[in-house]
């Protein structure tokens, strides 16, 4: 059955979009219109010049049980040659909805409580920042209910642990809890509680939000291309960058601002 609700609400905060998981009543399990979803809000938020910062975050008791194994289970029981085709389509769409997490050049942070399992680490991984709740627990599970993570964690993760601890959280499909995922790097920061969590989001948020977005946002494309093409065909990529960006309008606001002992405006230009 397909969800008829939109699993996502949006939240507009200056220049910062809350993206909130609301599917409360299902612990925001992750099911067919959720990869839609996403796919449709971060292609808004990437074309809106006044959004810099989005932050995801989620109503309900879990941040995410992970993939919505009833709407997958209705698909398996029609399983043929015809609906293979289609389940290796919804996968792709799938992969694409987390994609345009990383695809959109405006810096996403996820605050993350509670539960975040399977397909939500899979989301997790396509975010810039991580934080959490000190209750939060994370898992690769998808071996423990035989099949394999096919939508970012096998790709990305890696690149924040490192390969020894993914390859252990991947094989076993074990749970971690919020300290081990300090310990590891995959989370950055531990709040308290909820309250605590969205304050610290927003905080994170507002400090990225008062950079200059050209830059924030060619930070991130550096980044993702350093790490997809390597060392030194990054430092070719971000040296031609420069080249064509400097000097901006917010450079000499930024030089402006520090010779006036002020705080810079930033306006994208």
């Amino acid at each position: 059955m397909v969800q008829s609700k939109d699993p996502f609400r949006v939240e507009r905060e200056g220049h910062i979009a809350w993206l909130i998981l609301d599917r409360p009543e299902k612990r925001n399990a992750m099911g067919f219109d959720f990869y839609k979803g996403l796919a449709e809000h971060f292609a808004a938020f990437d074309e809106d010049p006044e959004i810099r910062v989005v932050v995801m975050r989620a109503e309900g008791k879990s941040f995410t049980t992970g993939t919505d194994l009833t709407e997958l289970g209705s698909l398996y029981s029609q399983m043929d040659a015809g609906t293979r085709e289609k389940l290796r389509l919804m996968i792709l769409k799938a992969q694409n909805g987390m994609n345009q997490i990383e695809k959109c050049r405006k810096p996403v942070i996820a605050a993350v409580h509670s539960h975040c399992l399977g397909g939500g680490v899979d989301l997790l991984s396509a975010c810039d920042i991580r934080i959490a709740t000190q209750d939060a627990v994370f898992g690769v599970r998808e071996v423990r209910v035989a099949f394999i993570a096919d939508v970012g964690t096998l790709q990305r993760l890696p690149h924040i642990i490192g390969h020894g601890w993914f390859r252990e959280l991947a094989l076993t499909g074990r749970d971690f809890g919020a300290d081990e995922a300090l310990k590891i790097g995959f989370i950055t920061r531990i709040c308290t509680d909820r309250e605590a969590l969205i304050a610290e989001a927003r905080k994170l948020a507002q400090e990225i939000a008062a950079c200059s977005p050209l830059a924030v946002q060619g930070t991130k494309d550096v980044i993702i291309y350093s790490r997809d093409k390597g060392i030194h065909p990054g430092l070719e990529y971000v040296a031609q960058k420069n080249a064509a960006a400097i000097p901006s309008d917010d450079m000499i606001e930024a030089a402006v601002a520090f010779m006036e002992k002020r705080a810079p405006v930033f306006k994208g230009k």
